[in-house]
């Protein structure tokens, strides 16, 4: 059985998975309260799956990039899980869950996190191998910034407001949106990638692994 914690960001996921279903999902929203919520939320997915936690094995994780506090809670408690219990921890890019959900396509693909300050990380992949393969390092931007630079179809998937898809459909010859169910971080795909790790025995230190945390100053996004 492998648990899957996702707090990149606000948005968090917790998954179980024991390689042919997932036993358990939640997602939800939370207003900066990941420290008081996630150990309770685990707890609570556990006992509705009618899972022990002495029946986890392994341990799969976002490791962003994401939001200092957040990043640092649940990275926290997974590593303090995974020593107490000396279980192996995977670690998978939090953009990779959010490029996994979306269907092959033969346009590149901007996968995109909010960074505050209205401002967003874009990482850039392109199918290949019958998967979408990470292109590059992930850069900071705006997402006018974004638009601007898009000068051929390109899909987009993420972290998007309202008011983010309002700006993009501007461009609408060029950008194609990913419906928002397939923006959502799904913790059963991070689950799945970790398993698939897990399997190769691609496994992390958990004393050594570490966040990737945003930073909205730097680079322009192209």
């Amino acid at each position: 059985m492998l648990l899957a914690i996702d707090t990149s960001t606000a948005q968090v996921g917790l998954a179980l998975y024991d390689g042919m279903q997932i036993l358990g999902e939640m997602t939800w929203t939370t207003r900066q309260h990941h420290t008081t919520e996630l150990a309770p939320a685990i707890s609570g997915l556990l006992g509705r799956s009618g899972i022990m936690m002495d029946m986890v094995s392994a341990l799969g994780v976002a490791i962003g990039p994401g939001s200092f506090t957040s990043l640092r809670v649940g990275l926290s408690l997974a590593k303090g899980i995974a020593l107490a219990r000396h279980l192996p921890m995977i670690g998978i890019s939090t953009l990779d869950i959010i490029a996994a959900a979306q269907p092959a396509g033969e346009h590149p693909l901007a996968v995109v996190i909010q960074a505050g300050r209205k401002r967003i990380a874009v990482g850039w992949y392109q199918f290949s191998e019958n998967k979408w393969q990470a292109q590059g390092e992930v850069k900071s931007g705006t997402i006018d910034q974004l638009a601007d630079e898009i000068d051929r179809p390109t899909y987009i998937a993420g972290e998007l407001t309202s008011e983010d898809r309002s700006r993009l459909t501007r461009k609408r010859s060029n950008i194609l949106l990913a419906a928002p169910v397939n923006c959502i971080r799904r913790p059963s795909i991070l689950a799945d990638l970790a398993w698939a790790r897990w399997q190769k025995n691609e496994v992390e230190d958990p004393a050594a692994l570490a966040p990737i945390y945003l930073h909205v100053e730097g680079t322009p996004i192209l």
